[in-house]
């Protein structure tokens, strides 16, 4: 009798502690009725409607009533583009915040989202992302089917960014200045590779930005970020450090 009680005391137990291992709200497997799946939303056509429920990792701009947002549930990443956000709604978007979001599904230069004209509704919810090393996928076609997600790049080597040996481009083309977007070459096994930080997601107040600026050639560094893609990867890093 004793060991039955026993057995059944643990058997709670274990569903109790699996119960609370869920993370985020215990929930961001479950979508709601009407809502895609990411396996759904990778499906779907260009420009046809799509329903997501996803969860915001990161927020790139606000600028006239419309949002650009970096999100990702537990299967995968979604770049909302332009959504229809009020100022006050945009504040409240910290990171793992649960939103509903409605629009089209488009594609510009390789880079896959839902773009203009997207709603926004902020549900009940909180998920953050792990970050996933994709050092190894540089390069390999796999790479894409993280496309947008919190990823990181370990023991890269910068190279130089142009012909001068500068280590690192205001703009593509250097034709911008301080404030502007930074391109910087890095290189992992014999292969180079543009990276940059995106202005307006980390302007030049951050931490990244000015890492970047002081950045040599030669470094070795390791980086966090957004897999962004322009007719091919094009990560917008969050956060640089040398070894």
């Amino acid at each position: 009798m004793k060991k039955t009680i026993a057995l059944t005391l643990t058997l709670a137990l274990v569903l109790s502690l699996t119960a609370c291992g869920k993370g985020g709200d215990g929930g961001e497997d479950k979508k709601s009725e009407g809502v895609m799946t990411h396996d759904e939303y990778m499906a779907a056509a260009l420009d046809s409607e799509v329903v997501i429920e996803t969860y915001v990792q990161a927020k790139q701009s606000w600028w006239e009533d419309k949002a650009t947002l970096y999100t990702q549930d537990k299967d995968g990443a979604y770049f909302v583009y332009n959504a229809v956000c009020s100022e006050a709604d945009y504040e409240k978007l910290t990171p793992g915040t649960k939103i509903k979001v409605t629009g089209y599904k488009t594609e510009w230069s390789g880079e896959v989202e839902v773009a203009e004209g997207a709603t926004i509704e902020i549900q009940d919810g909180n998920y953050v992302a792990p970050i996933t090393d994709v050092t190894d996928l540089l390069g390999k076609d796999d790479l894409i089917n993280h496309q947008n997600e919190f990823v990181s790049f370990k023991g890269m080597t910068v190279e130089a960014a142009d012909d001068s040996g500068a280590a690192f481009l205001y703009n593509w083309d250097g034709s911008g200045e301080d404030g502007s977007d930074l391109y910087f070459n890095v290189s992992k096994d014999g292969q180079t590779y543009t990276f940059t930080v995106e202005s307006y997601l980390c302007d030049s107040s951050t931490e990244v930005y000015q890492a970047v600026k002081n950045l040599n050639v030669g470094d070795t560094v390791d980086m966090e970020g957004y897999l962004y893609w322009y007719e091919g990867a094009n990560p917008h890093i969050t956060s640089v450090s040398v070894k």
